[in-house]
Formats: structure tokens, C-alpha cells, sequence
């Protein structure tokens, strides 16, 4: 059989691997299965074991389509269902040769999926690992801060003039067609002058949240605050990233926060996994830049940008001229001793209004008492 023959054939099975997929009820979307196929011609999987792991980090998404996955995955190239189970224990001692499999004690694994960045969530990834995250339930102490962010939030979020004008007020500009109607009662006389004014309004508050592996430990209580925002600012915007952008403002309209941040589970699946920045603010300025014209635009992240950082700061750059003020909130700024000397962070500093040390709710709290600015970017300088 020639090698164009292998590949027509190779070809044909990985097509009828996604039917099979397809018709047991894992039914990916054509931009997934473009993400599986483009997985396999640059990773080149030279083992099953690695190709099981590229098909489940770009067609899975829940712990359900795993176990259909699994399933179809044993009968298309011929492994068991056991050699598909991922255990905490540790595997027990054997001379047979690793398959590469999760379970196996094989290093195949590790060439597809490793990343530097670990599960701690103390520095930035490039993977993404798609999935639910679960939050814990909201404590006591976290509602009342909720409420008195909430009650803040008012006051602390600037103002601009309406562009409609309206009736009574300050005398900005003689309301000829109320005068014109007034005076039809009094025979053409005009017994008195009418103004119209443009009111004060508070500017939109757009939120960009950083839910990648190096926020876990910050972006729970990031996400709380942004219910807060939801709850009380009218045209308020919401979007989370990490390897990917999501708008979230519709599922943090819930009646509790622990219901928001269910629903908000059902809908982020790129959190935990890595960071890609510049490529999550692209997005958004491409899709929705009306959405930060004149508006308060808050970023909430810590800045760790993997790469080149060239996207990230030319969004950043386009992000500034849209808004009326551009602030960045990062759990690395609570640190007195904090330099933005990363690349990414080094790149960005000049377009920010100001750069705040937040890393949970209270730090929130006392930020938007001090007008979303309790410290200003050149006290990082």
C-alpha cells in the first residue's frame, strides 16, 4: 500500500472516529473538529495515547461527552474502556511498556499536554482546558461585601451629560417647542420661557475578567464582584477570557450570586486552562468595540501574557482610545514591592489610567471607595 493510500485511509477512519461521535450523541460543533484535526497534523501523534488526548482537549467538554468519547474512542482504535480511566492512585509496578494512556506511567502523556504553569495557578498557560469549573458556595462575610459594593458602586462610577435632553432643570437651552405649545393657550403670548438640559449619567462599566490557571486563586472573587456590577449598573458589560472571550452578562443576571456563578460554570469553559490576552481583547475590540466607547472599561487580570506580547499591547493601546478610562486591577499590584517589569505588563503601563492592587473582595471594596483607582500606576513605577 502506498503512503498516499495509508493517508486517504488514515484519513477516512479519523472522519468516521467524528460520525461515530456524531451518532452517540457527542455532537462537536465543525470548529471543534477543525481544532481535533488541526491538533493531530501539528502534534503528529505517534502513539494512541496521544491522539486520545488531543480528541478530548478539543471535542470534550463535559465529564457526560467523556464517557461517550471513551467509549467511541475504544472502538474505532481498539483499547479497552479500562485504559481510558484516570485514577489518583498511583499506578502499580509493571514491565510492560507504557502506552501512553492516562494511567500507564508513560511520558507520551506529558508531551501532549504538560505545561510549565502546573495546576497552582501561580503563573501563565498556553493550554486550554476546556471543562466545568465548580465554585465554592458564598460565605457570609463575602454577601456583605457584595451588598456594600453594591451600594458604592453608585457613586464611585464617573459621570457624563446624557446625549437626549430633557424638560425643566438647569437653564442650558430655551425649550422653543414647549414655549411654542404654552403660548397657543394664551393667544401667542409668552408669559414664560421653557429650558431644556442634558442630565447627568453614569458611564457604561465594562468588566474584562482573566478566569486563566494563573488567576484560580483570584478570579472566584473577581467573578462575584462582576455580579455585583451586573446587579447595579444599568448597561453594565461582562466578559471573561482566557484562551478564549465570553460574555457572561446575560448568565450573571440571576436572583443570588451562587446562581450566577452556577450558571456561569454552564458557560466559561476555558477557565483554569491558559492565557492568551492579546488574542481575548482582539477578539473583543473586533466584536464589540462600541461596547468601550466612552465607557469605564476595568481589566481584571494579572497581565502574565505567554509569548509575544505585541497583540496584547496593541489592543490595550485601541482599548485606551475608546474608553473614557482604562483601569487595571491585578492581584500582583497589592504588593508594595510590585514592578510591572513583565513584558506584557511593561508594554501596556503608559495606555492605563491606573494600575490597583485587587486580589479578593475587600481589596474591590476599598478600590471603588477610592474611585476605581486607590493606586495610581506611577506608584508601580
Amino acid at each position: 500500500m502506498t503512503t498516499a493510500e495509508l493517508v486517504t485511509r488514515a484519513e477516512d477512519h479519523l472522519f468516521g472516529f467524528l460520525r461515530g461521535l456524531h451518532d452517540a450523541g457527542l455532537r462537536a460543533p465543525a470548529n471543534k473538529q477543525s481544532e481535533f484535526l488541526a491538533g493531530i497534523e501539528a502534534l503528529a501523534p505517534s502513539t494512541t495515547g496521544q491522539l486520545y488526548w488531543i480528541g478530548a482537549a478539543t471535542l470534550v467538554t463535559s465529564e457526560p461527552e467523556r464517557h461517550v468519547y471513551d467509549e467511541v474512542f475504544r472502538r474505532f482504535f481498539g483499547l479497552t474502556f479500562d485504559a481510558l480511566t484516570v485514577t489518583d492512585e498511583p499506578a502499580a509496578d509493571s514491565d510492560e511498556e507504557p502506552t501512553g494512556m492516562p494511567g500507564s506511567g508513560g511520558a507520551d502523556v506529558e508531551d501532549v499536554v504538560a505545561d510549565p504553569a502546573g495546576s497552582s495557578g501561580l503563573a501563565a498557560s498556553t493550554v486550554s482546558l476546556d471543562g466545568v469549573r465548580r465554585f465554592a458556595a458564598t460565605t457570609p462575610r463575602a454577601h456583605e461585601l457584595i451588598g456594600e459594593i453594591c451600594r458604592e458602586l453608585p457613586r464611585a462610577i464617573p459621570k457624563t451629560r446624557s446625549r437626549r435632553r430633557r424638560t425643566g432643570g438647569r437653564r442650558q437651552r430655551v425649550d422653543l417647542r414647549a414655549i411654542y405649545l404654552e403660548s397657543r393657550r394664551t393667544h401667542g403670548e409668552i408669559m414664560r420661557l421653557h429650558w431644556r438640559h442634558r442630565p447627568p449619567q453614569p458611564r457604561r462599566l465594562l468588566l474584562l475578567v482573566d478566569v486563566s490557571g494563573s488567576m484560580k486563586q483570584h478570579s472566584a472573587d473577581y467573578l462575584r464582584f462582576a455580579y455585583a456590577v451586573v446587579a447595579t449598573c444599568p448597561g453594565a458589560e461582562v466578559f471573561t477570557f482566557g484562551t478564549r472571550l465570553t460574555r457572561v452578562t446575560g448568565a450573571l443576571r440571576a436572583s443570588d450570586v451562587d446562581t450566577a456563578l452556577a450558571a456561569l460554570a454552564q458557560v466559561v469553559l476555558d477557565a483554569d486552562g491558559g492565557t492568551l490576552i492579546g488574542t481575548s481583547l482582539t477578539a473583543f475590540l473586533d466584536d464589540h468595540a462600541n461596547l468601550a466607547r466612552g465607557a469605564l472599561v476595568l481589566v481584571l487580570s494579572d497581565g502574565l501574557e505567554r509569548g509575544d506580547c505585541t497583540a496584547m499591547a496593541t489592543a490595550t493601546r485601541r482599548l485606551s482610545l475608546l474608553a473614557a478610562q482604562l483601569c487595571w486591577w491585578s492581584p500582583l499590584a497589592r504588593d508594595p514591592a510590585y514592578r510591572p517589569l513583565t513584558r506584557g505588563m511593561s508594554a501596556v503601563l503608559a495606555d492605563l489610567d491606573a494600575l490597583t492592587g485587587v486580589d479578593d473582595l475587600d481589596s474591590a471594596l476599598l478600590a471603588v471607595r477610592g474611585k476605581f483607582a486607590t493606586t495610581q500606576r506611577s506608584a508601580h513605577v
